[in-house]
C-alpha cells in the first residue's frame, strides 16, 4: 500500500470526471461533499435490469463501472466551487486481476485475491489516491502488492497524473 499525493488536482480530477481515464474501474463506492453528502455505493442491483440489459452485463461482476457513474460525479461536483471533500473506491476487475498475476508471473492464485484498489480522497484541497491490495485469507506474500503499488505509478506517468509517494 502507498498513499499518493496529486500534484496537480485540477489535471487528475479531469482524468476522474471528464476523460476515460479510469472508465474500465469498477465503482465501489464514493461519497461527495458539498451543500449535501451524497453517498454511492456500486453494488449492482441485478434485479433493477430488465433480461435484455442483464444479458449484456458479465454474470460475474458485481458493481458498476465508473464510466456508469462517472457523468453522475461530475453533475455533483461541477460548478464555481470546490466540493468540500469525495471519495471514490475503484477495483481492477478479476479478469484484469488475473492478466496482472499471469504477466507478472506471481505465484498468488487469483481466486485468493479479493481485490486491488485505488482509493482517492479528497479533503482540505489535497488530493490523495491510495492503492491497496485485498485477499480472501491470510497471506504472507507481498509480491501482488508490490506490483501493484508499481503498476499505479506507471499508469499515473502514463496518464501524465503527477503524484509523489507520501
Amino acid at each position: 500500500m502507498i498513499a499518493l499525493e496529486i500534484s496537480d488536482i485540477k489535471e487528475c480530477m479531469a482524468h476522474l470526471l471528464i476523460k476515460d481515464t479510469f472508465d474500465r474501474f469498477h465503482f465501489i463506492s464514493g461519497s461527495i461533499t458539498t451543500f449535501n453528502t451524497f453517498q454511492m455505493d456500486g453494488y449492482l442491483h441485478k434485479d433493477f435490469f430488465d433480461t435484455e440489459e442483464l444479458s449484456a452485463l458479465p454474470p460475474e461482476e458485481n458493481f458498476s463501472l465508473w464510466k456508469d457513474l462517472r457523468g453522475y460525479c461530475f453533475s455533483l461536483i461541477k460548478g464555481r466551487k470546490t466540493p468540500l471533500e469525495f471519495q471514490f473506491v475503484f477495483c481492477l476487475s478479476q479478469s484484469n486481476i488475473e492478466n496482472v498475476i499471469r504477466n507478472e508471473g506471481l505465484s498468488v492464485r487469483p481466486q485468493d485475491v479479493q481485490g486491488l484498489y485505488l482509493n482517492f480522497h479528497y479533503t482540505q484541497k489535497k488530493l490523495i489516491c491510495t492503492t491497496g491490495t485485498s485477499f480472501k485469507g491470510f497471506c504472507l506474500d507481498k509480491s501482488l502488492e508490490h506490483t501493484w503499488d508499481h503498476m499505479a505509478r506507471v499508469f499515473f506517468r502514463r496518464h501524465e497524473i503527477t503524484a509523489a509517494v507520501i
